[in-house]
């Protein structure tokens, strides 16, 4: 029998092969990205990891297995450090602080995605919480195992693509998987719509992730 996550994912293919062929993703690889919209991107996924790490935390609140909510509340605590750890090491070189990134707006994109997040993993099922986390972990190693085939020439991004296709995060993503399988196993045709739903507009979103920084997308209007 075909695993959930496996029948989640045969849902974006379209979106995923649209990642893979985006110049942003295209341009990690090549080294042909501009650096402006990969700090754009660094700087905002930073801020999305800090609401990220709020939704893991609401998602562990609602776990019904102690190994469930210590894995998740874990993640929310330490995990997502592999990435912060990362875009740290990218801000410091570019003499980015704290106090800059504090006064930083999340982008549309960004804050919509967030948004999202946190409205499913407070107010949805657990199973539609599930999903909705899922993308983030996942889309993320599959394009990382990707790009780790062609590396590339600029170390700025070798780095973040050595992250992404690490033993290290792959096997991060492997545990969440395991537990995705095992809840959504037992939904019904009614809910895993819902959950298909769920899933397929943070894929969505992760697309967006990407495009918007490639653009350097700003508010239409001014925030204050």
């Amino acid at each position: 029998m075909e695993k959930p996550t496996a029948r989640l994912w045969s849902g974006i293919t379209d979106i995923f092969s649209a990642i893979l062929e985006h110049p942003f993703i295209r341009g990690l690889s090549s080294g042909d990205l501009r650096v402006e919209s990969f700090r754009y991107y660094v700087i905002q996924d930073y801020l999305y990891l800090r609401d990220f790490s709020r939704a893991l935390a609401r998602l562990a609140s609602r776990s019904r297995r102690e190994d469930w909510i210590s894995m998740f509340s874990e993640h929310a605590r330490t995990a997502i450090e592999v990435e912060k750890s990362l875009h740290r090491s990218f801000l410091r070189e570019w003499g980015i602080s704290e106090e800059d990134l504090s006064k930083t707006p999340p982008s549309p994109v960004n804050y919509a995605y967030t948004s999202h997040l946190l409205r499913v993993a407070a107010e949805e099922s657990y199973e539609e919480a599930i999903a909705a986390i899922l993308p983030c972990y996942w889309i993320y190693l599959e394009v990382g195992k990707h790009l780790e085939k062609r590396s590339s020439p600029n170390p700025l991004y070798k780095r973040w693509i050595d992250t992404y296709s690490s033993a290290i995060y792959e096997s991060i993503v492997r545990a969440v998987l395991e537990i995705a399988d095992s809840v959504l196993s037992r939904a019904d045709r009614d809910l895993w719509a819902s959950i298909a739903r769920s899933f397929r507009i943070s894929s969505i979103y992760e697309y967006l992730f990407w495009d918007s920084a490639y653009k350097l997308e700003g508010w239409v209007f001014k925030l204050d």
